[in-house]
This record gives structure tokens, sequence and C-alpha cells, in this order.
């Protein structure tokens, strides 16, 4: 009897296609299903509690061996609207900003946005889990996810990071890509990309399947449509490459 396929993935609305395609599209029959924040599905593959998970990209390098298993991954190719700076100061005057706890990725991108695309060198401190969800009086934050449907509409000032990303370096971001411990056997792969496609192929579906769990996004199928592009494409390989050079 085969063991199943134990797989860790995001529980965010820029997820719910590839959630969508392993649980319909009857390409994984032999499957269980973790759903997580970014920061867990990186240890649950770390662990081994896993075998194939989406990983953020500032987690890769924490694995002394990783393959990328998926032709599919979590990008922005302009605004991607869930990965911000948020602030009640402009840039040039923010001295201390605070951190989400659910993703390291985009705390990586902050310092490198702020170094050497803003020039400015901010204090940096740690939010506890839950704590950028009802960030009373703090000035400045670094917020992902759906809940920043909601926090835009507190701050005077928006900094989109992958657009930011964009802008200094001309490349496309991944924030996220499917990667296994070591390599999985072929039919499993196939099997894999075929369900992420089958959902990524049907948004507007996935949307229906999970109209329980939909945050208030305005136009969700929009933002899955034009704010997240899922091809994981040499541009965002060159992309990837670069940000993590700039994290080693």
């Amino acid at each position: 009897m085969n063991l199943p396929l134990k797989i860790s993935a995001v529980s965010y609305l820029n997820t719910f296609p590839f959630v969508h395609g392993i649980l319909n599209s009857g390409y994984l029959e032999n499957f269980r299903l973790d759903l997580d924040v970014p920061s867990v599905c990186a240890e649950k593959l770390k662990n081994g509690d896993v075998d194939v998970a989406l990983v953020p990209a500032g987690a890769i390098p924490d694995f002394d061996k990783s393959f990328i298993v998926s032709e599919y991954c979590i990008g922005a190719t302009g605004k991607v609207k869930t990965v911000l700076l948020l602030s009640q100061k402009p840039l040039e005057r923010i001295d201390k900003i605070y951190l989400d706890y659910d993703s390291r990725t985009s705390v990586k991108l902050v310092k490198i946005l702020a170094e050497h695309h803003w020039k400015i060198d901010p204090q940096w401190n740690n939010l506890n889990p839950g704590q950028s969800e009802h960030p009373e009086n703090i000035d400045s934050l670094v917020a992902i996810g759906d809940k920043t449907f909601a926090l835009v509409k507190q701050y005077n000032y928006v900094y989109d990071l992958a657009e930011e990303w964009i802008r200094f370096t001309g490349l496309p971001f991944v924030f996220a890509a499917w990667l296994s411990k070591k390599p999985i056997d072929e039919s499993v792969h196939e099997s894999l990309n075929n369900a992420l496609k089958w959902g990524i192929d049907r948004k507007a579906e996935s949307l229906d399947f999970f109209r329980d769990k939909l945050p208030n996004c305005g136009d969700c199928l929009s933002y899955l449509e034009n704010n997240i592009s899922f091809q994981f494409d040499d541009e965002k390989k060159k992309g990837m490459e670069l940000f993590l050079h700039y994290i080693k």
C-alpha cells in the first residue's frame, strides 16, 4: 500500500486555485493536505512532516537541499496587493517598521528594498502572531495575506512590495514555490502539476468552492487574474535567483 503524499499549502486567497485543484481535480487520489501560514509550510517540509510544500522564497536557503517540483508558483509581475508596507508617513520619514510574523520572505524583501532601493535605515521590530491584524498605534508595518484588504484603509501610505521590487530590479517576484527535500516520483510530479493547472484554469470555480472563506477583497476574481501570476517562467526564476542572491 502506497503512503499518501503529504502536502502543505498556504491558506490564503491567492492559493485557492491550487487547493481547489488538489482537492477536486481528481489527479491526486492518495494525499493529505494541510493548510498553513507560509512560515509553517516551510517548517513542516524542513522537519519532514510533509513531502511537498508551498515554501516561501525567503525560506529556501534554510534547506541543505531542495527540489522545485512544479511549473507553478505564487508570483507577481506588477502590484500583488497582499504584501505591503503600510505607513502613516512617507518613506523618507519612516524610522521604525514592524514586521508581520506570518512571512519571512516579505521581511527579507522589505529589508532589501529599504537598504538598496529606498535608501532608508529604520529600526526593525517583530510583531507577535496575530498582532498585525489589529495594529493599534503602529505607524508603519509590513503585512501580508488576506488581512491586508482591510488594513489598507487604515494607513495614509501604501507601498506594494512586489511593485517596488519590479521598479528596483526590472524582474518579477516569486513569493512561494513548490518544493520537496528529495526528488519525487515522476508520476506524482505529473499528477501534482496537472492538479495545480486544473485549479488555475478554474479560478472563478475555486472562489465558489471557498465562498464561505472569502475575505472582503472587493473583486476576488480580478485579484487572482491580475495580481497573482502563477506560471513559474524563466523571468520569475531570474527574479527569484536575484532575491536569493541578496538574502545571502
